[in-house]
């Protein structure tokens, strides 16, 4: 499978969803990147007059690349479109997020966003959550073994995201450690999870997103795409 097309398909998919005067919610991966190219090339093309509140610092450096005007939630709290990707997404619309450490900050923007579309291709699709990647946990250092012990309560297998290029753990944009949690059997309750991980200190966040996604645009390799949504225009 090309999924590169299937990426591209579905970034540029996300991208014609954007309307003149839009605040923007612009998130990172390789999909998303394919949208930013895209949004990028409407401003210079079109004059479309966007703004856009990065999820990372990648994304920042990306969308100044490509000529998108940016924002913070300090000066546009609300935005009508936020767009990312995803690293599993189920039936419902939940996803897991966070392979790229940026979790923590993609779900502010996207739930300030009136509408989260989601850009994936189909290796992103599972039936239950958890069976493909980890779950990413974003944890203050100190709090690294009991939250690693609450998760193993779980019969979850917790590890530390290492740093490939240097001897120590990967650091986000915070400044604190990621555990990733592998579930053998994928996850049986997201929902009572999600509650347990908000619920427990020395977690700023993880990478469930619940009730939080709108639409799903999944890229084929042949170029087309597929949208799974709940959004109507009488959700503004």
């Amino acid at each position: 499978m090309d999924r590169d097309a299937a990426k591209r398909a579905a970034g540029q998919e996300a991208a014609s969803l954007v309307r003149d005067g839009m605040t923007l919610g612009l998130g990172t991966g390789s999909t998303t990147a394919y949208a930013l190219e895209a949004i990028g090339q409407r401003v210079r093309d079109e004059g479309l007059d966007v703004r856009g509140v990065p999820t990372s610092f990648a994304a920042e450096r990306l969308a100044r690349r490509h000529d998108i005007p940016l924002t913070t939630l300090d000066d546009d709290p609300q935005l009508d479109l936020a767009i990312d990707g995803a690293d599993e997404v189920d039936d419902a619309l939940r996803l897991i997020k966070g392979r790229g450490g940026a979790h923590a900050r993609e779900k502010v923007v996207a739930t300030q966003a009136e509408r989260f579309v989601v850009v994936a291709d189909p290796t992103k699709e599972v039936e239950q959550l958890g069976t493909k990647h980890p779950l990413p946990v974003e944890v203050l250092p100190m709090a690294t073994t009991p939250v690693s012990q609450a998760l193993r309560d779980w019969e979850a297998a917790p590890n530390l995201r290492l740093a490939e290029a240097k001897d120590g753990p990967v650091v986000s944009d915070q400044g604190l450690w990621i555990v990733d949690a592998h579930f053998p059997d994928g996850i049986d309750d997201p929902e009572a999870l999600n509650q347990i991980l908000n619920a427990r200190p020395g977690v700023l966040d993880h990478g469930l997103f619940l009730d939080v996604a709108t639409d799903v645009i999944i890229g084929r390799p042949d170029g087309t795409t597929r949208l799974r949504s709940s959004y109507t225009e009488s959700d503004s």
